[in-house]
């Protein structure tokens, strides 16, 4: 005698590696299986992409933020023209750094420093800065654009900083997509 793998009971087995009593208990075994398969996958797939995370390079994580942040710049700012030529583009439009990120990466995620900008300013004309300087104390003042001239201390920015920047970002890009939208 055997005991049923799913119902518990007492039977006879007609086959040696029978494990249940009938049909109806060889189906609900066939699914709890399947359930506990797929829950196994799940998990295995869950850690192997903490896993992932984790080995991710640094420039990886900041190169994630940055796209998180500039898809933020192009909603926040979207329907304003070009901060550098003033027109309204009907091609690519770009976040575009007054301060450039290889010469202050300081101000990489400075909101004040980075503005929509149309893909032939910022690509063909080096980002126009002496338009885009002049536009942007208009737009911000001219306290907040010597501010952003002056120097400033390079933050150490951990991984968890790093991906908390590009979370927060990343959400409030959709925040204002879908205020957009309504």
């Amino acid at each position: 005698m055997k005991t049923c793998s799913v119902c518990l009971t007492e039977f006879a087995p007609a086959r040696p590696l029978q494990s249940v009593c009938s049909p109806k208990c060889a189906g609900a075994k066939v699914r709890q299986d399947r359930a506990a398969k797929k829950a196994k996958l799940a998990l295995e797939k869950k850690e192997t992409k903490e896993r992932r995370e984790k080995l991710k390079p640094l420039r990886a994580l900041v190169s994630e933020a940055q796209r998180a942040f500039n898809a933020w710049i192009r909603e926040r700012d979207a329907g304003q023209p070009c901060i550098s030529c003033g027109r309204h583009h009907q091609g690519q439009w770009h976040a575009g750094h007054y301060m450039s990120t290889g010469a202050r990466p300081e101000l990489r995620f400075e909101p004040d420093n980075v503005h929509l900008q149309c893909q032939p300013c910022n690509t063909h004309l080096s980002g126009n800065l002496i338009a885009y300087r002049a536009r942007l104390i208009d737009k911000i003042g001219l306290a907040r654009v010597e501010w952003l001239e002056a120097h400033h201390e390079t933050p150490k920015l951990s991984r968890e900083a790093i991906a908390t920047i590009k979370r927060i970002y990343t959400q409030a890009a959709k925040d204002l997509r879908g205020r957009r939208m309504l």
